[in-house]
């Protein structure tokens, strides 16, 4: 696990690190959410969708961002401010994925990191871009919101 500390973050910084999609992933997130459309649950209905398998949820996916920060980049001392995510292309089960950021912006004063994210998955095929605002709480303590 990371912990960068303002200071040492610098505009450019990049951290990833790989995921590979499971059934069991699929199918916790579903028990979690309670989202059961059957795109996701159905292999058949997917298949006549012209997928190959089931869809891996959107939200899924993008959930990996809270791991890029919370133990990448910022790291340990990371509060997710916001998150911008675009989906480009399904994700199935057995897909690994790389989920990537880089520093854009750094504003010290509020203690705010910016991050430009993108994960693809096995074939080099973007799935997900987008943005993150990150706060640090290096002194472990809520900041006030902008």
């Amino acid at each position: 696990m990371n912990n960068y500390a303002l200071q040492e973050i610098q505009l450019g910084l990049k951290e990833y690190f790989e995921v590979t999609i499971t059934k069991d992933m699929l199918a916790s997130f579903q028990t979690i959410t309670g989202d059961s459309n059957p795109l996701h649950s159905n292999l058949s209905y997917a298949q006549s969708k012209g997928f190959p398998d089931r869809v891996i949820y959107g939200m899924l996916t993008a959930s990996f961002l809270s791991t890029l920060a919370g133990v990448y980049l910022p790291g340990m001392e990371s509060l997710i401010h916001n998150v911008n995510v675009n989906f480009h292309n399904p994700v199935f089960i057995g897909d690994v994925l790389t989920v990537a950021g880089e520093v854009r912006e750094k504003d010290e004063r509020f203690e705010i990191i910016k991050l430009k994210i993108k994960i693809s998955n096995q074939k080099s095929i973007r799935v997900v871009s987008g943005s993150m605002q990150i706060g640090l709480i290096e002194d472990l303590k809520l900041r006030p919101s902008l």
